[in-house]
């Protein structure tokens, strides 16, 4: 693929979505981040843990949020030094809010997709490639982006249905997305089954 500038065209619409919600349903809730249950929002964070031994090592949350993965990923695992990317002001309000008197957590603003975002042994991003985009291929060159700024493995989940015409998110095909990343890497896991509508999958280095 070439090597050009990414960015989340419709930026301004991202934002506007988020901010609706928020004044729907009040900030630092998990509807301000565009989960309809919280279950869900959990259950793929389960399934993301599974990449592998996060314990001691650098993860990038990739759009995190209110980084709630930080908060899930500390019962499971010891001494992780996590950074959190959000480009949302409001919504990395409510991280700071939340953890910045975290040892090992450091919370960035700015586009995850950005060159000056840190290199980390694991990037994670739940939910955060799931927006509509005005480029087709932007899926497929945020994971490229994102796969080189992993030393150990990139995991990240998608929408496989469920999503109402017209609106912000789209939906993927699961084999589509698999036969991409084979190209990028031998070992790449396809994860399905653990809620409606949704898959993950891991990419790891060599």
């Amino acid at each position: 693929m070439k090597e050009e500038p990414l960015d989340l065209s419709g930026t301004a619409s991202i934002f506007h979505f988020h901010k609706t919600l928020i004044e729907r349903h009040g900030a630092g809730t998990t509807r301000a981040l565009g989960w309809r249950k919280i279950e869900g929002q959990w259950m793929r964070f389960e399934k993301l843990s599974q990449i592998g031994d996060l314990s001691g090592h650098s993860v990038l949350d990739a759009g995190c949020g209110h980084a709630d993965l930080f908060a899930f990923l500390k019962k499971r695992f010891s001494s992780i030094t996590y950074y959190g990317c959000e480009q949302i002001p409001e919504l990395l309000q409510i991280a700071t809010q939340r953890y910045q008197r975290e040892n090992n957590v450091l919370l960035l603003q700015g586009s995850f997709l950005d060159t000056t975002m840190p290199m980390t042994d694991f990037v994670l991003a739940s939910g955060s490639l799931t927006y509509r985009h005005s480029d087709d291929e932007f899926v497929y060159k945020a994971i490229e982006t994102l796969f080189a700024k992993c030393r150990i493995a990139l995991g990240f989940n998608l929408l496989s249905g469920g999503v109402e015409p017209n609106t912000l998110l789209r939906s993927y095909s699961p084999d589509e997305i698999l036969q991409f990343c084979q190209t990028l890497s031998k070992t790449v896991q396809l994860q399905v089954g653990y809620w409606p509508d949704d898959f993950t999958i891991f990419l790891y280095k060599e």
